[in-house]
């Protein structure tokens, strides 16, 4: 073995020297310019993304927004909100109009590959189902046969309703509108039998009847909806950025660092938590960020967690359980690369 072979596996094993700040990319450089990240978001869906009564926009992609402004700009609340229909989402991305699009948007092959997208990461593992009044008397969808079902153009659904009632033989009338309000609007006026939709906003939808318990979700799943935040094609950077901060809320909810807790943390001697949370290691700069980012992302917002208890979990009104979007530890599919 020769003196440079020799010298090569002495770096290795020391380690990566101090990186240093990666030049920011396109994506990065207008954010910082704007001092915002042009978030495309859904005009309305409860647990995901809605306007309060102050105005201020809530839901589990609002926080997966404000924790990407938080790592790239250290506040979580330079974010510029751009609510976008199902049609105009994709196009308001693919033109620059916003950074980011986090609006309950499934990651498909072609979505990925024709559109110019690039998916992040799984933020909610998600299927179609069906939302039918109790009075109808119906406990499984192939049941629906005859039925009008309302879905919203524009989306996964109204392939999926096709593709399934095909597959079993079952009857059903679309009744096709261009807005999710419309929809719902048409469904609450009794204008079809059944909403389909993804699963997790039927939830929503039901909260928002005037007598949710005489609605019912029916238990069988249609489809597989993984809902992915996706930036454009062409910056890796900002690519990066985006996945490894959704990473970063799922490894702080498995070493369990929270938003109240993560100062305290920052004195952990767990090395998992140190390079976390920016104490070791070079993982903001090799993005162009500040080591602090995952921290200032967890701050903002707390971990994975805390933000799905604090839009969907038992103590709300949409009251899903964690099922498959609970940590790979736990029994669920949400599982983070190391950070190291």
């Amino acid at each position: 073995m020769n003196r440079i072979t020799l010298a090569a596996l002495a770096l290795l094993a020391a380690g990566p020297a101090v990186a240093q700040m990666a030049a920011p990319g396109p994506t990065l450089t207008t954010v910082r310019a704007r001092g915002a990240v042009a978030c495309g978001a859904h005009p309305g869906s409860p647990g995901f993304g809605v306007m309060d009564s102050q105005g201020v926009y809530r839901g589990l992609d609002a926080d997966t927004c404000r924790a990407v402004a938080a790592a790239a700009l250290g506040d979580g609340e330079k974010v510029r909100w751009t609510l976008l229909s199902s049609q105009s989402r994709m196009p308001a991305l693919q033109s620059g109009s916003v950074d980011l699009l986090a609006r309950t948007t499934t990651w498909t092959q072609t979505r990925d590959t024709a559109n110019g997208l690039n998916f992040t990461a799984v933020t909610f593992y998600d299927g179609q189902g069906f939302l039918i009044r109790r009075s109808a008397n119906v406990t499984r969808a192939r049941e629906l046969d005859g039925a009008t079902v309302c879905v919203t153009s524009g989306t996964t659904n109204e392939l999926n309703l096709t593709d399934w009632a095909r597959a079993n033989n079952v009857r059903v009338q679309p009744l096709v509108f261009d807005q999710n309000e419309e929809t719902r609007n048409a469904y609450t006026a009794g204008r079809c039998d059944a909403y389909s939709t993804d699963a997790s906003q039927l939830a929503g939808i039901r909260s928002t009847q005037r007598d949710p318990s005489e609605h019912i979700i029916l238990p069988d799943i249609i489809s597989k909806e993984p809902l992915t935040p996706a930036v454009r094609h062409g910056d890796d950077q900002w690519f990066d950025i985006v996945r490894w901060t959704i990473f970063a809320l799922l490894e702080a909810e498995e070493l369990g660092v929270t938003q109240a807790n993560v100062d305290e943390m920052l004195n952990s001697q767990n090395p998992n938590i140190r390079r976390l949370l920016g104490q070791t290691g070079d993982h903001g700069p090799l993005m162009g960020l500040d080591r602090r980012w995952a921290y200032n992302a967890i701050k903002a917002v707390g971990n994975y967690g805390e933000i799905y208890d604090r839009h969907m979990g038992p103590n709300t009104p949409i009251g899903l359980p964690r099922g498959i979007n609970a940590l790979w530890n736990q029994g669920g599919l949400m599982y983070a690369p190391p950070i190291r």
